[in-house]
This record gives C-alpha cells, structure tokens and sequence, in this order.
C-alpha cells in the first residue's frame, strides 16, 4: 500500500546545470526499496504530476530526495521555482527496478538522467556493505551531463567492488572516460564477466531498447538477467 505524505522540501541541490535534487523530510520510517519510485503532486497546481525516481538510498536517514532534469514543461518550470521551506504532495514506493541482494554480480547500463534510481541501488549496496560487485556503464553527451559525478567517485573509493566507467559522445580531458557510445565490444571489454551478470536498464526508452537487444540478440545473454526501466521522469 503507497504512503501519501504533504511534505516540506528540506534541502535542493543542483546536480548539473539542467538537473535538481530535492530532498523532503519524512517524519516516518523510510518505506521503500532503494530503485522505486514516487508520484510529485504540486501543491499549487495539484493536477500537476509526475513519477520520479527515488535518488537516494534507504539508508539515507531522515529525507527522501528525488531528483529530475528540468525542461521546458510546466511542471519543470513550478518545480524549479520551488524554494527551501515549501510543501509538495508524494506517493510512494511503486516499481520492481529493486535490487536482489543475493545476486552477487550485477551491471547497470545508464544514460542521462536515468541514474538516478541505480544511484539509489548503489549508494544502499555501499552503506550497507551489502558486498554485490558491481559495474556501472554510464553514457553522456559531455562532461557536464552527468549527474551524480562526485557521490559515483565517493563510492568507488570507498567500496572497492564499485566500477564506474563513463561513455562520453563529446569526452573531456578532465575525465577518463570512452568516446561515442555503447556497444556490444564496450560491454565485453568494461564488463568481460558479463554472462556471470545481471543487468539494470534505465534511461531513455530509445537507448533502453537498444541496449536489452544488444544484450540478448548479440550478447546472448538470458532474458531474466536482463531488468529495464524506460524512464518516464523527463
């Protein structure tokens, strides 16, 4: 059954120059599994909604952060006028993009702002030094696209079976990263245990789909190995 909460934003962050995180305090135990998602309903224009990705983690004590890429719409435009102190309406969990903690190896293939409930996933999996390996494959078109850039670093220092690779289509001397796009041979060579793996899916409709056939058609890799998110959060 989904909690309905009225909420007060505690904290926003700008996670790039089009993306927002948005932090509101849950006075109750956090109910959700880390890569669910949630409904926004805005208080001042309540027929204005949106399912968003769950950014943080469960471990993450105190708020629930979701996190969204800004675009021309209205409910875009509300939401980055929103300020600190301010209420918006939730309804969560929904989604099954969750983690099963006795697989021991699993992959995430991620573009844009799709990350954000593997942010969730990963950031639970080190806080609780949960022990899955994990290698993420996450693609851009630059640099400063990506999301998330410095809690990925954060990880991977501090849990050493943490793999980031970043796929840029216009890749920066600041970042060691790969040119272009994924591919089948980015795959074998970032993720050459690949068969030994489940993988995760998010990002946009377009990329997710050609990433499950890449993985099944080319790949061979089983259909239950393979779980997608067609990120709808835009």
């Amino acid at each position: 059954m989904a909690n309905e909460l009225e909420v007060k934003i505690k904290e926003i962050i700008q996670r790039t120059y089009n993306v927002k995180s948005f932090r509101v305090e849950v006075g109750r135990e956090i109910d959700f599994q880390a890569g669910q998602f949630l409904q926004v309903a805005l208080k001042t224009e309540p027929e204005l909604q949106r399912y968003l990705s769950i950014s943080s983690a469960p471990s993450e004590n105190g708020y629930i952060e979701f996190t969204k890429k800004l675009t021309e719409s209205n409910f875009s435009k509300i939401l980055n006028n929103l300020e600190v102190g301010e209420y918006v309406k939730i309804k969560y969990p929904f989604g099954n993009f969750t983690l099963d903690e006795g697989t021991e190896k699993i992959a995430f293939i991620s573009g844009g702002i799709g990350i954000t409930p593997i942010r969730s996933i990963c950031k639970f999996v080190v806080d609780k030094n949960i022990g899955t390996d994990m290698v993420l494959i996450y693609a851009n078109r630059t640099i400063n696209d990506i999301a998330f850039r410095e809690d990925f670093d954060q990880m991977q220092k501090q849990y050493p079976k943490v793999k980031v690779v970043h796929v840029l289509s216009e890749p920066s001397g600041e970042l060691i990263s790969r040119a272009g796009r994924v591919n089948s041979q980015v795959i074998k060579e970032d993720i050459p245990d690949y068969l030994e793996r489940r993988f995760y899916l998010c990002g946009p409709p377009s990329m997710v789909e050609a990433m499950k056939k890449i993985l099944e058609l080319e790949l061979v890799l089983p259909k239950e190995n393979i779980i997608t998110e067609n990120f709808i959060g835009y």
